[in-house]
């Protein structure tokens, strides 16, 4: 089973406890730790057969849980958990997830059509053959909807090639978390989460390497929940020819806890900070 293969299966089961209304914080470990895997250049299959299940737990992000279900998918191909429920998902649960989508009617895709994951009645939708389990025209635009935007939220992105390098990256964070803090950059009224209309959100534009960069703090309904705001890093890059965004973040975990770190290149990020240690901490000054 390749990295791809076992990404795809994490990110899979972080989309039910989506559904499921799991624990936030379990889901955004499967999510991480799927981005982890599929950023990885080493497949974790040769991991796995030189180190063991403790070279899986070496890697940022996967902790002796989600080791064993890696180390299943990859000897048996079957996912499982150390959880009660084992990781079993149960596809008309899935489905119920869905708004519009009734025990009876998620019945019929799974029984009718043989859907067992949301890809499978995206693709259903967009065919047309879910008339065959009776949804309606106005039902049916509501689902693609629906699915539309959790698959957008689920998907893992594949590391772009030609990103701007991590250093530049930590270089623009580290300047507009100090613009920031000393006021010195102009600020944004954000629309979303301020009941108050205050303007507090610092922007920071510049050139460097190539790239034109823009860096905000997350204004997200996530970041605003766990008090993240004042710490996530929302860094946008263009060069005339690709355009993507990190996020940076102080690592809580692991060899890089209380480290700058770029989301998805936690592997360059440890290379860095083991070239410039004695100079690269984070803003508060730990390492």
């Amino acid at each position: 089973m390749d990295n791809a293969t076992i990404a795809r299966k994490l990110n899979e089961y972080a989309t039910y406890l989506e559904g499921e209304d799991s624990n936030l914080h379990r889901l955004r470990a499967y999510r991480r730790a799927a981005e982890t895997v599929l950023a990885e250049p080493t497949p974790l299959s040769k991991i796995l057969a030189e180190k063991g299940r403790a070279g899986l737990e070496e890697l940022p992000g996967i902790g002796a849980s989600l080791a064993y279900t890696i180390e299943g998918l990859i000897r048996t191909g079957a996912f499982r958990t150390l959880r009660p429920d084992g990781g079993h998902i149960d596809p008309e649960r899935l489905l119920t997830s869905l708004p519009g989508v009734g025990r009876q009617l998620a019945h019929k895709l799974h029984e009718r059509l043989g859907i067992t994951t949301l890809e499978e009645l995206e693709r259903a939708a967009h065919e047309g053959r879910l008339a065959q389990a009776g949804v309606g025209p106005k039902r049916l635009r509501g689902l693609i909807d629906a699915l539309a935007g959790r698959l957008r939220r689920s998907q893992v992105r594949e590391p772009l090639q030609g990103e701007p390098s991590v250093a530049a990256l930590l270089a623009i964070d580290e300047e507009y978390r100090h613009g920031a803090a000393d006021q010195s950059m102009p600020v944004m009224t954000p629309s979303r989460f301020n009941p108050e209309h205050e303007p507090w959100l610092p922007m920071y534009v510049a050139d460097r390497e190539g790239w034109r960069f823009r860096a905000m703090f997350s204004n997200t309904a996530l970041a605003h929940r766990l008090g993240k705001t004042h710490d996530w890093v929302v860094v946008s890059f263009h060069d005339g020819f690709h355009s993507s965004q990190r996020t940076i973040v102080t690592e809580t975990r692991g060899d890089l806890r209380g480290r700058r770190v770029v989301r998805g290149r936690e592997r360059e990020c440890r290379a860095y900070y083991e070239k410039h240690a004695p100079t690269s901490l984070g803003l508060d000054g730990t390492a």
